[in-house]
């Protein structure tokens, strides 16, 4: 198996979102293109989609990886409705990342609810690749 890929049928397939109001969609953006560069297709589905949208978009474009950007605070709340909303519609297998504006004391919490990891300002996105390449590896096994 590649590194970029899942298995010899396709490659590893990302989704990137910015839940709920946030204007701001410039890291998503860096990370979209970074994980592009890295051999991943990416999907990124623009500004202020709501969870559901997300959801729709994560089953119907069969994603491996659901990352949500969120820098307006709302966080505690849009995370996970949008784990719950792509569990209920059958993705069980999905790896979900959080990025943006995560106060430290929120991390834990946002884990115990199915987030595999957060990644703030200025972390490195050849890491983030490395961790999701990680991530499915430790699932096919």
């Amino acid at each position: 198996m590649t590194s970029d890929s899942i298995g010899a049928e396709r490659k590893v397939r990302v989704l990137v979102a910015k839940p709920g109001l946030d204007g701001h969609d410039r890291g998503a953006k860096v990370v979209a293109r970074a994980l592009r560069d890295a051999g991943m297709e990416v999907i990124y589905t623009g500004l202020h989609q709501t969870p559901e949208q997300i959801a729709e978009a994560a089953v119907q474009e069969d994603v491996d990886v659901v990352g949500l950007s969120v820098l307006s605070g709302a966080h505690t709340t849009l995370v996970p409705r949008v784990i719950k909303l792509v569990k209920e519609k059958g993705k069980e297998d999905v790896i979900f990342l959080v990025g943006g504006i995560i106060p430290p004391e929120d991390v834990a919490a946002l884990k115990e609810q199915g987030v595999a990891e957060v990644f703030g300002p200025g972390s490195n996105t050849e890491k983030i690749a490395e961790f999701i390449k990680q991530k499915l590896g430790e699932l096919a096994n």
